[in-house]
């Protein structure tokens, strides 16, 4: 186990520009025995081989961690999720470019190591299809998944470009395969041009709650988070985001941009609510392409602020912060 903040000891934090890159600086190891007792492991799925448009998604892993500062109390929660968990930086999958399927297998096989060691994964992306390594390596410790699904498109084509494992297909993949349950499955920030009405007709079939912008919009995001909630319910779940649920304005750095996407404000707040309210077994957040260094890279800050809500959630329900 590494601890980058050894040479900073005596202040208790050290500058986010130095040092060796962890994700907020915390302890980082690539050796699985090392897990134990952890409550989150950080992992990067550095691959983009299977995106529709424009790459660059590999380097996300690096620039999120990168993006961060030093751990501290949330001032809205009144809680520092990383004094009140204890969060690895399990490093990255030893994804080869230009192999997918090889890629997959070995984000399935180390986000698999994470979850054997009693922790939760959370994953950075990476496209979005490491949900389908992710999620399989997830459900087979707990079962079928629950899933919150933040995302601009639904990422439920049957085919993209004729191709079937893609990143614009691992939801319907996961569903078909039985280990995401549809009943238990929640869309929300859809807007734009695709899918269309097959893709629409089969998740009207399998039961899947879509929830569009113009529902957010309407509702309100308080209104959304409760009926996404109550409609995943008790059991196991797991959060996939996109990061182009977010408008282009505030989040430039993705492959497939749609505008009249969330705030950065409504996200954030949501992720912290959905982790408080449910029981999370794994995460992911995908579709980050790295535009700048370090915290200038406004995608890339974001991407970590909202890793950071999600580990406030869990810290807060671990805490009692739910009424489940």
């Amino acid at each position: 186990m590494i601890d980058p903040l050894t040479r900073w000891a005596e202040h208790g934090e050290k500058p986010d520009f130095t040092g060796l890159l962890s994700f907020a600086g915390q302890r980082y190891t690539e050796d699985p025995e090392e897990l134990a007792g952890a409550d989150v492991a950080i992992v990067g799925a550095a691959t983009d081989d299977l995106v529709s448009d424009r790459p660059g998604t590999r380097f996300a892993p690096r620039a999120i961690r990168a993006a961060g500062c030093p751990p501290g109390r949330h001032l809205g929660a009144g809680i520092d999720a990383f004094a009140a968990l204890k969060v690895i930086d399990y490093g990255d999958a030893p994804v080869l470019p230009g192999d997918p399927l090889a890629s997959h297998a070995a984000i399935e096989r180390t986000v698999g190591e994470v979850v054997a060691a009693g922790a939760i994964p959370v994953v950075l992306g990476g496209d979005h299809s490491i949900a389908e390594p992710d999620m399989r390596a997830v459900a087979a410790r707990h079962g079928p998944l629950g899933l919150v699904h933040f995302d601009a498109h639904t990422d439920t084509g049957s085919e993209v470009f004729g191709v079937t494992r893609s990143h614009g297909t691992p939801m319907y993949r996961l569903v078909e395969q039985g280990i995401v349950d549809g009943a238990r499955y929640v869309q929300i920030g859809l807007r734009g041009y695709w899918p269309g009405e097959r893709e629409l007709t089969w998740q009207r079939e399998h039961g899947i709650t879509s929830l569009f912008m113009d529902d957010v919009r309407a509702l309100s995001i308080e209104e959304v988070i409760e009926r996404a909630v109550a409609t995943v319910g008790r059991g196991p779940v797991f959060l996939s985001i996109d990061i182009d649920v977010l408008d282009p304005s505030v989040a430039p750095g993705t492959g497939t941009p749609e505008p009249g996407g969330m705030g950065a404000a409504d996200l954030l707040w949501a992720v912290r609510m959905v982790a408080t309210e449910l029981d999370l077994v794994g995460a992911e957040l995908v579709e980050v392409i790295p535009t700048a260094i370090g915290s200038a890279d406004v995608t890339a800050l974001i991407a970590d602020r909202i890793v950071r809500e999600l580990l406030t959630g869990i810290a807060l329900r671990r805490e009692g912060g739910s009424d489940d």
